[in-house]
């Protein structure tokens, strides 16, 4: 029987503020453990919680990055259970009136040599608290307790049940890592634990409008690892679909050694949560100028950009995707283009010369000492045949590192960089080649035309980089001939 595989995701945010949720701790990762806490994290008797500002603008600023409904009015509630890393005994969380209502997130995916658009429809985003970390592996009859991410807070972002592949999810969980950073609200590392997502997925017969049995996977914590599990579950839930086994309503955990899934416990349902109104907190009202200002903060985002790339500065989609993958990279390319019309060219230099040289140094765009500005002087002279790509590259775009006071122009003419173009120049330089290359050069009329080229490097080579490669061709040809 042929299956349809429906995915919803379950996205934790933790929220770049300075301070906790609901008490002044520092919000901070890395520090030793049990430091960043107070009586309010550790819920200490007759402690009273305040809820923290800044959180609640982060949540509202995602919301209308993804074109959710804002509820004005809203409140927490106490959703109870109990875990060791929840001082509490419960989570200050939200339920009937989540901030953030509807909305989506577009992604693209590569189909073929283009791209094809789809939109996943969130169901909510709601801010609640983080609990703390269990520490497992420090002994082997005991688990110890760091409550410095207690009460951290998280936005989670709950997609309707819409995702249908693996590679959909991957691409939606990508596109809000990348949302959230462009928004300056998480840093959305995956690695640390500052972002990560609870899977939901089922199967069901092809046809079928009732979904099946979900299964939840925890805290899958990269992309890959995301995509490695749903491949696992299809498989796993098609083998027992077909063979009438009964699939339980169960939270899992992926192992990555193994790309494999295995359950942890029965899922809880919601009414085992038993939610009621959190009565230590006032509600929240969002005024319509509160809401207007915030809307008005939001910078550019990859979407908004992606179509800019395309439509205004005439990128190929390839570029434009790579450009917006990340926000440091598009400010730059964008930067850049204040100062030359080249803006093809200036998107080929910045991802393949500018990341390349970077990778090659081991370096960050914030190390990279070259100014929008002083690039696009390089660019422009490639662009108007001054100075020749290869030449730029190897020897003029180092030279600028180094002589950060020198113009790009300067140190090309002090470096004898500039192409020579003039005719009476480059024949003198041909003639030697081709006397050097008789031989050769009675093959190339013989018919092996392929030669061209290695005469045209070696004239190239005899000028140290200087001769314009178009007119050296043009001019050999005729030589030749």
């Amino acid at each position: 029987m042929n299956y349809e595989v429906v995915i919803g995701l379950e996205i934790h945010c933790q929220l770049a503020t300075e301070s906790k949720l609901f008490a002044s701790d520092v919000n901070r990762f890395g520090d030793e453990p049990n430091t960043n806490i107070s009586v309010l994290t550790l819920a200490h008797p007759g402690v009273l919680p305040k809820t923290n500002e800044k959180a609640v603008e982060y949540t509202v600023k995602m919301g209308l990055a993804c074109g959710c409904k804002i509820n004005q009015f809203t409140f927490f509630d106490r959703k109870n259970y109990f875990y060791a890393d929840s001082p509490k005994g419960y989570q200050t969380s939200q339920d009937k009136f989540p901030i953030c209502v509807g909305g989506g997130v577009k992604i693209r995916l590569r189909e073929g040599k283009g791209f094809r658009e789809h939109t996943i429809q969130l169901h909510q985003i709601h801010l609640e608290e983080d609990a703390g970390k269990s520490i497992h592996d420090l002994s082997k009859t005991e688990t110890y307790l760091d409550y410095n991410r207690a009460g951290t807070p998280l936005i989670e972002i709950v997609s309707d049940p819409c995702i249908s592949s693996g590679e959909e999810a991957g691409a939606y969980l990508n596109e809000v890592r990348r949302m959230v950073r462009y928004l300056g609200i998480c840093d959305g590392n995956m690695e640390e634990g500052s972002m990560r997502a609870d899977l939901n997925i089922s199967l069901r017969p092809q046809g079928q409008e009732e979904l099946g049995t979900k299964v939840e996977i925890k805290n899958m914590n990269s992309i890959r690892n995301l995509q490695r599990a749903v491949e696992f579950e299809i498989k796993r839930q098609t083998s027992m679909l077909d063979t009438n086994e009964t699939i339980i309503q169960e939270t899992r955990k992926f192992n990555a050694d193994n790309g494999e899934t295995y359950g942890m416990r029965v899922k809880e349902t919601m009414n085992d949560y038993r939610y009621f109104p959190e009565p230590d907190l006032a509600p929240i009202q969002l005024s319509d100028e509160y809401l207007a200002n915030i809307k008005a903060s939001i910078p550019a985002l990859p979407e908004t950009l992606f179509f800019k790339f395309v439509n205004v500065y005439g990128l190929s989609p390839e570029h434009a995707a790579t450009l917006i993958e990340d926000k440091e990279w598009a400010d730059y390319y964008e930067a850049t283009i204040q100062f030359t019309d080249e803006k093809q060219l200036t998107a080929k230099w910045i991802i393949s010369i500018v990341r390349g040289y970077l990778s090659d140094n081991k370096l960050t765009l914030d190390g990279f000492t070259v100014t929008p500005e002083r690039l696009a002087s390089i660019i422009n002279l490639v662009a108007a045949k001054k100075v020749s790509s290869t030449a730029a590259t190897q020897q003029l775009l180092p030279l600028v590192i180094e002589n950060p006071d020198k113009p790009a122009e300067t140190l090309a003419n002090e470096y004898q960089l500039i192409q020579q173009s003039d005719s009476g120049t480059l024949q003198v330089l041909i003639d030697e080649v081709l006397s050097r290359n008789a031989s050769k050069v009675t093959a190339y009329k013989k018919g092996k035309k392929g030669l061209l080229g290695m005469f045209v490097g070696q004239v190239i080579q005899a000028s140290k980089g200087a001769a314009d490669p178009q007119k050296v061709n043009e001019l050999l040809i005729k030589s030749l001939q």
